[in-house]
């Protein structure tokens, strides 16, 4: 799964790597949780060229269009690829509505006996990177409407088995475009895990656990 990632590149370095339409103000975040406002880049809707992206905040949490209230997205901050197109949560907007995720690391709990270690995992190049995600809008009852999204994950890979059975949907950039784009035809075949000798990972602080922590000392890696 991917329940915690970070996002502290500049923010101008951001707009060139994913060719947003403007520099977008960000802040440093190194302990991103569920629930909160996460930056999305997508195509710009109706946009007169459809190769605009643009950077948005949304809700971490699919919300289904057809949900009943917003509290269903706390349950869907990730979506299983080797089902997306079969849940009623999700079908849609895999076909009509996929988006990426900025990232430059995330974190993941490796079982140690009665414990929980978090690692950090990161490109060997601490580039910036982007996670696969689906994105949906919901209207409030009061006419408000809530745009939430989901992230895509898939088997691990030989560097993340050893933590985790999952890890995140991570796209190479030069499937951007195509992951943005109108056709759903053979999606599925970028669903894979990304190759393991481009990643590092390494033991952090327990300080992560605590979702309202969100200082630099979160992504500080330890030497066990």
């Amino acid at each position: 799964m991917c329940g915690r990632y970070t996002l502290s590149t500049p923010a101008g370095k951001l707009a060139k790597q994913f060719r947003l339409d403007h520099e977008p103000t960000l802040f440093a975040r190194y302990n991103i949780a569920p629930t909160q406002d996460v930056p999305v880049v997508r195509l710009v809707p109706q946009s007169p060229d459809p190769a605009t992206r643009q950077l948005v905040m949304m809700h971490w949490g699919l919300i289904p269009r057809w949900a009943g209230d917003r509290d269903i997205g706390n349950r869907l901050i990730n979506a299983r690829s080797e089902t997306v197109t079969e849940k009623p949560s999700f079908k849609d907007a895999f076909r009509k509505r996929r988006c990426l995720l900025p990232a430059d690391g995330f974190y993941e709990w490796q079982k140690q006996g009665s414990r929980k270690q978090p690692h950090l995992i990161r490109m060997a190049d601490e580039e910036p990177f982007a996670l696969a995600g689906l994105w949906e809008w919901w209207d409030e009852p009061d006419g408000e409407p809530v745009e939430s999204c989901t992230i895509l994950t898939t088997q691990a890979n030989e560097l993340m088995k050893p933590i985790h059975h999952r890890m995140p949907v991570i796209l190479d950039p030069n499937d951007y475009a195509r992951w943005l784009g109108p056709q759903a035809s053979g999606m599925h075949e970028l669903l894979r895990p990304y190759p393991a000798d481009a990643m590092t990972a390494a033991p952090v602080s327990t300080r992560v656990n605590n979702p309202g922590n969100e200082s630099p000392r979160c992504a500080q890696t330890l030497e066990i």
